[in-house]
């Protein structure tokens, strides 16, 4: 089955019970990670991920709530055993960051480290990310402070598809990578420049005809789930949820006649 699931659901600023944003997503053999703050490897563990397992890293810009993880996790792999390749994808603006990261620690002299192949994406819409027997994954530049990508997964055995703003302003951009989509995550962080507040992301998920809204990406210490629903709900008249962190989407396979649901992990 194809599943979703939320690592951490915060803003810039996290507390106790939500850690900054990131997302794993499994299909078949691939297990892709979408962002990489705070200490991933603890999140990975505690959904039975082991070191070897992981096989693909999207990073969606190069701001520390979303980056901040990433040397971490490659040396933790590193120390825990891992031997098979990891591939590391993003525009490359971030890209061209993000190895400039792993050498102010001579990650290159680090012994017997694995294969790491990075991989920048096209700089325009549905550029293709990821292609493979299990999911194709496409990214768009969306409308932020820095370069930035938002995504579309489409996966092969649920037929289903799934869409993530990531930072963005209200874009039309957000409208046509999530169209028709099954669920779309979007951030509703507020009106401060280079967000989107709850309102406007019902609009884009209307606007896209998603079939269901997951709200991510809000300042928990400010704002209430509540608060976050009553706004998108008079824009978008479709099941929302409020991310929050292990909450997942579980797509079943067509020759299941299964149905997408949600689910704590």
């Amino acid at each position: 089955m194809d599943r979703v699931t939320i690592l951490g659901s915060a803003s810039a600023v996290p507390d106790e019970n939500h850690e900054n944003t990131h997302i794993i997503v499994r299909s078949g053999k691939r297990v892709i990670l979408v962002d990489c703050p705070g200490s991933p490897i603890i999140r990975l563990q505690k959904m039975g991920i082991g070191a070897d397992d992981l096989s693909d890293l999207i990073l969606t810009h190069f701001h520390p709530d979303h980056v901040s993880g990433f040397a971490p996790l490659l040396m933790g792999l590193w120390l825990l055993g891992r031997k098979n390749p990891l591939s590391v994808y993003g525009n490359a603006a971030t890209i061209d960051r993000a190895e400039k990261m792993l050498s102010l620690y001579g990650w290159e002299k680090w012994p017997d480290f694995y294969p790491v192949k990075f991989i920048r994406v096209a700089d325009q819409e549905l550029a293709p990310l990821l292609e493979s027997p299990e999911v194709r994954v496409f990214a768009s530049p969306v409308e932020h402070l820095i370069p930035t990508i938002g995504l579309r997964f489409e996966f092969a055995a649920s037929e289903k598809i799934f869409a993530y703003s990531c930072d963005t302003q209200p874009s039309p951009v957000v409208v046509r990578l999530a169209k028709d989509a099954d669920l779309l995550i979007h951030e509703a962080t507020g009106n401060s420049v280079g967000h989107t507040p709850p309102e406007r992301a019902g609009e884009i998920a209307a606007e896209a005809g998603v079939k269901s809204l997951c709200l991510i990406h809000y300042p928990p210490l400010l704002v209430s789930p509540e608060s976050l629903l009553s706004k998108a709900g008079q824009t978008y008249h479709g099941p929302i949820q409020v991310a929050k962190d292990f909450l997942s989407f579980t797509f079943e396979p067509v020759s299941a006649v299964g149905v997408n649901r949600a689910e704590e992990s």
